[in-house]
């Protein structure tokens, strides 16, 4: 994780989770608020009221692990589990595939974006390679 990579790939990185964070933080803040939108949200993927603190805790807890570099692995593996009963809600609910089921896995792809692009380790871990013809 020494290696020296380019400004403009750092930053592309930041950038990328910096968007997750930022819409991580939002969202899970706002849940412990509970306005009315989130009430209402909430119960129509099928939870009550008392869920929604656990599911903003838990929101919350694996974005803060993600924003904190050292445990930015682990805390995108927690988000993408958490993403993953995201995914399972609405497939449930029946809802659009490209605005709601696909949503967070955009955010993954954002989240795991950002560290692959800064991180040597996962990029080993991950390799891309290139197709040879």
């Amino acid at each position: 994780m020494t290696n020296q990579i380019s400004k403009s790939r750092l930053w592309t990185a930041r950038i990328l989770s910096g968007l997750v964070i930022l819409f991580m933080l939002f969202d899970s803040i706002l849940k412990f608020f509970k306005p009315a939108p989130v009430l209402e949200g909430t119960q129509q993927l099928g939870f009550s009221e008392h869920h929604i603190i656990v599911i903003a805790t838990l929101g919350l807890l694996s974005t803060i692990l993600y924003a904190i570099p050292r445990t930015s692995v682990l805390g995108a593996l927690i988000l993408t589990g958490y993403f993953g009963g995201v995914i399972a809600t609405h497939v449930r609910m029946d809802n659009p595939l490209f605005t709601h089921i696909l949503f967070p896995v955009y955010l993954a792809v954002l989240a795991w974006g950002g560290i692959w692009l800064r991180n040597e380790q996962v990029r080993k871990l991950i390799p891309i390679q290139k197709i040879e013809d």
